[in-house]
């Protein structure tokens, strides 16, 4: 037999202290203690064999004339301090701190007007010396349904506190009212932690066991709550005061039996009841009950197939009962078909649930036993850092549900990827690989973690990636991300920024025009800083300024598109990445003030190159010179001629040589967004030049 015993079983540290108190008090005459100092009969008589007499009202301590009175655990009203000191009789306090502090509260807040409300029972003294401390009448509260029936006037203040021992999800259960109803209200949790925690143990023990004793005295109020939270989890659970109240012989098909004590439990009581069943038992299980223990619940135990029916498996298991094996004892799949998997004279291995199903046949499980080899792989899969693979089964808001063989793993939202995932149902029915980051059966933890696995694999794949690239190596990858400012490629193991001034070696206004999620991307290397890869689809090999010298020499005629305009001028797409200038003053004969009053952007027109550096990538063109030339006028109308001819243009005024200069600031601005460098830097020369050249046509006229 296992026995396991709860580390918070017995006593907590305020009755620990008030208990200690009293004892330190009985080399003394006359010690009373008012009301029993804790709520354990055996400790009350051991106090009382020395000397220790118990005050069980006011009148008996009013009529004290002399000695030492010991105030409980569970504290007093205040008018018993008032009496105690009218009395001159010496007063020792071993209220429990916790207790005090409630005390205080109350007295604080129901002095400043807001209404206590109390949540414990009514009966019990701590309750009622908590009463004792308010300033006005308290209200307490023993249940939800108190609770739902209270209503008060919503301009009251409450403050809410809770007797230590009470229970924890009660209280919360309760808040929850209180809040739903809008009230203005002031909460403390001033139940005990160790409280909670004591609480919080017995229910995971007897969640894991046959049978569970609660050791304690018959009027503890924490016991009596230990025992109702256990008997919810196991329904062989038994309230005991000491050894002499439990009889061995209901617990002799027993396989695992907890044990848990009230905080008022001398530890003396808790190791006499734990000792003795261990004993106890194992004399019994030797000496009379050798053939049940073999089909004792919790056993293994093989038997021959002698009979397959639709919902159930019958086994020989050499017993005076015949074996049964559920469908749903069999395996966790629905639709399993039994006949199908198991055959007369197959021998299998099952573990005993009960020994008398209610028709005085063994109840055995074959789903269990796969559970629990399944479990020792995860154990050891754990241990050792393995990746298991497995198939979700299970969605919920919380993460997946993933079946191990016969084993649950429970992976959480956070850790199925590195990614925030909102919708998880893609995963159903999908086989995942994961390692287990937490195993503990008993508590039904068996934690997965899948992110693990992809952020390893995708730490491999930068490191193998960095180690391999260079600047001016070409790369391929898909488009993640595209932005304003360019688009993100996945190169396998990092992501490279594909800038929109590498795009193309010609005028990008818009990157989302030209790419698009998922699409496939060749492109080059152009510069590594850290983690941080620049990328570039403008290759040396496809630079349109290689043939510019033979398509745009001097005099040749050329066909291009406006691709944008100042006051100086126009600049005239040739050909993606190649820009070129025709200055307001080669446009037309004809005087022009801006050119966008003779052309338009995305007009196309017919131009002759003029200038042509290579070295500096400029070309400036002109559509005047492709304008036929003026006819001459002859001498004779040489006066009229002057009279209708147009105004020479006058010298460059320091306000054109200021614009001119603004000029070239643009200029190089334009340069850089649409990479047409040599272009602008021509626009300032003939900017500049303009004025003198048409004053020497003027004059060759």
């Amino acid at each position: 037999m296992e026995v396991i015993l709860a580390k918070t079983a017995g006593f907590c540290f305020g009755v620990k202290r008030a208990v200690d108190t009293v004892y330190e008090q009985t080399g003394k005459g006359n010690v009373y203690t008012y009301g029993p100092i804790i709520h354990n009969e055996e400790v009350v008589k051991d106090l009382e064999s020395k000397g220790v007499k118990t005050l069980n009202s006011e009148e008996e301590l009013k009529a004290l004339k002399s000695g030492t009175v010991v105030i409980r655990s569970h504290g007093v009203d205040r008018h018993i301090y008032d009496i105690i000191k009218e009395k001159n009789l010496e007063l020792v306090d071993a209220t429990c701190p916790f207790v005090k502090k409630i005390h205080n509260i109350v007295d604080k807040d129901s002095r400043e007007g807001r209404q206590i409300v109390i949540i414990g029972s009514k009966e019990h003294p701590e309750v009622q010396a908590i009463c004792g401390w308010c300033n006005s009448s308290p209200v307490v509260l023993e249940n939800v349904e108190d609770a739902m029936n209270y209503n008060i006037d919503n301009d009251t203040d409450l403050s809410i506190v809770a007797q230590t021992t009470f229970n924890h999800n009660n209280f919360n259960k309760i808040v929850d009212i209180f809040k739903e109803k809008g009230y203005n209200t002031t909460i403390y949790n001033t139940i005990c932690n160790a409280t909670a925690v004591r609480q919080k143990e017995a229910r995971e023990i007897a969640a894991q066991v046959d049978a569970m004793i609660v050791i304690g005295g018959r009027n503890s109020s924490n016991t009596q709550k230990l025992y109702d939270i256990s008997k919810k989890e196991c329904a062989n659970t038994y309230y005991i005061q000491t050894l002499d109240d439990l009889d061995l012989a209901t617990l002799k098909s027993v396989d695992r039996v907890g044990i848990t004590a009230g905080a008022s439990t001398p530890h003396h009581i808790i190791k006499e009841v734990h000792g003795s069943m261990a004993d106890e038992f194992g004399k019994m299980l030797e000496d009379s009950f050798a053939e049940d223990n073999r089909v004792s619940p919790g056993k293994i135990v093989k038997g021959t197939v002698i009979d397959v029916k639709d919902d159930e498996v019958i086994l020989n298991i050499n017993y005076k009962a015949d074996g049964i094996i559920t469908k749903s004892e069999f395996s966790n799949d629905p639709n399993v078909v039994l006949k199908d998997k198991v055959h007369v004279d197959d021998v299998i291995e099952a573990k005993v649930i009960k020994t008398n199903d209610g028709d005085g046949q063994v109840l055995l499980s074959v789903k269990r036993v796969a559970a629990e080899k399944a479990n020792e792989e995860l154990e050891a899969a754990f241990n050792n850092e393995e990746v298991l693979k497995g198939v979700v089964t299970q969605v919920v808001d919380g993460g997946l549900g993933v079946t191990v063989g016969e084993a649950r793993v429970f992976i959480p939202a956070s850790l199925v990827s590195d990614t925030y995932e909102k919708d998880l149902t893609k995963y159903k029915d999908q086989e995942i690989e994961f390692k287990l980051t937490e195993f503990n059966p008993r508590k039904r933890r068996i934690i997965g973690n899948r992110k693990i696995l992809i952020e390893a694999e995708k730490k491999a794949a930068k490191e193998a990636l960095f180690a391999r690239i260079n600047v001016g190596d070409t790369v391929e990858g898909s488009v993640k991300n595209v932005t304003d400012f360019g688009a993100f490629i996945d190169l396998g193991g990092a992501d490279g920024l594909l800038h929109i001034s590498e795009m193309s070696w010609g005028r990008v206004d818009n990157p989302k025009k030209l790419f698009k999620v998922g699409d496939n991307v060749k492109a080059f290397i152009k510069d590594i800083q850290g983690e941080k890869i620049a990328l570039s689809l403008k290759f040396e090999d496809s630079n349109p300024w290689l043939t510019a010298a033979d398509k745009y020499a001097i005099g040749n005629v050329v066909t291009g598109r406006v691709a944008r305009m100042t006051d100086f001028g126009a600049f005239v797409e040739l050909e993606p990445g190649v820009d070129a200038l025709l200055h307001v003053s080669q446009i037309s004969r004809e005087r022009i003030d801006k050119p966008s009053s003779v052309l338009s952007v995305g007009q196309e027109i017919e131009v002759k190159v003029v200038d042509f550096k290579p070295e500096e990538r400029k070309i400036s063109l002109s559509m005047k010179a492709l304008l036929p030339e003026v006819e001459e006028v002859p001498a004779e109308d040489e006066d009229a001629y002057v009279d209708e001819a147009p105004v020479e243009e006058a010298p460059a005024t320091e306000a054109e040589e200021a614009a001119a200069t603004e000029v070239e600031e643009v200029a190089t601005e334009e340069a850089e967004e649409a990479s047409a460098e040599g272009a602008e830097e021509t626009a300032a020369e003939e900017a500049e030049e303009a004025p003198a050249e048409e004053k020497e046509e003027t004059s060759e006229e």
